[in-house]
């Protein structure tokens, strides 16, 4: 697959060009331009990235870094029993166990989430960091509710994480997902009150929390450019109109001369 020739490889964490000194330096050069092309497009065109990432695992499927990226790049094509393969894969590599909640995602999205709750409450959790178990916290609750234990989905999400009034990265997905489960519990204004809370927390727009309070509080946006373009529509309409109008009127006008010419003629016949 095409590279742009901007991208060197240089961009890579240091950590995995490190785990990329074991391979001829050409052909480390190749997988790490691969792997900084799949971090490129990997929110905007997931299947650009899986691309990348498969020519990453063809050429060094033995580094960790290389299976981590092709198990993100499956996941966010929902290909989730490939990445699960590859995370389990990285993981035995390397024995981190920061990989967990996303291997047990990918559980919920096999249809497993009995197999994602048992992940949820393995040793390995307490080796995680706060990230890591607010993330895993997360996809417990989500299991949940896959299987329609909406309450206990509810208390899954009541934590200290959740009551604090600092800002961490995960504070607004944390209230995000405590906001919409409320919410599909028919609690309303809790969950006004807690998508209010999660658009003071998202500061990089990673939710809709906004359109959800909106939705809520009956505001309705106006797509600015729909109605440019209605407006575009309608004036080559009310411009054949008007032509119409002027042909009708000159056609009119020539009706008029001709009734006036033959008049003239009749007159003149009678003279």
């Amino acid at each position: 697959m095409p590279i742009p020739e901007d991208v060197t490889g240089d961009e890579i964490d240091k950590d995995v060009r490190q785990e990329l000194q074991s391979l001829p330096k050409t052909l480390a050069e190749d997988v790490a331009r691969n792997l900084v092309m799949v971090a490129r497009l990997l929110d905007e065109d997931p299947e650009g990235a899986y691309g990348y990432s498969r020519v990453a695992l063809r050429l060094a499927s033995r580094v960790a870094a290389v299976r981590e990226a092709a198990g993100f790049a499956a996941y966010a094509n929902q290909k989730y029993g490939e990445a699960l393969a590859e995370f389990r894969a990285a993981k035995r590599m390397t024995g981190n166990i920061d990989l967990w909640p996303v291997m047990a995602d990918c559980e919920r999205g096999l249809g497993r989430p009995e197999k994602a709750l048992d992940m949820a409450g393995a040793p390995e959790v307490h080796k995680l960091d706060k990230a890591g178990q607010v993330e895993m916290r997360l996809v417990a609750a989500g299991a949940r509710r896959d299987m329609g234990q909406l309450d206990a989905a509810i208390v899954t999400l009541q934590s200290p994480e959740l009551a604090a009034n600092s800002v961490q990265p995960w504070t607004a997905r944390l209230r995000y997902a405590y906001a919409d489960a409320l919410l599909a519990a028919e609690r309303q204004s809790e969950a006004r009150e807690w998508f209010a809370k999660a658009v003071e927390a998202d500061r990089d727009g990673s939710t809709d929390a906004s359109d959800r309070l909106a939705e809520l509080d009956g505001v309705e946006f106006v797509d600015a450019m729909a109605e440019d373009e209605d407006d575009e529509v309608q004036a080559p309409a009310s411009s054949e109109a008007s032509e119409h109008e002027d042909e009708g009127e000159d056609k009119g006008e020539d009706k008029g001369e001709d009734k006036d010419e033959d008049k003239g003629d009749d007159e003149g016949d009678k003279d």
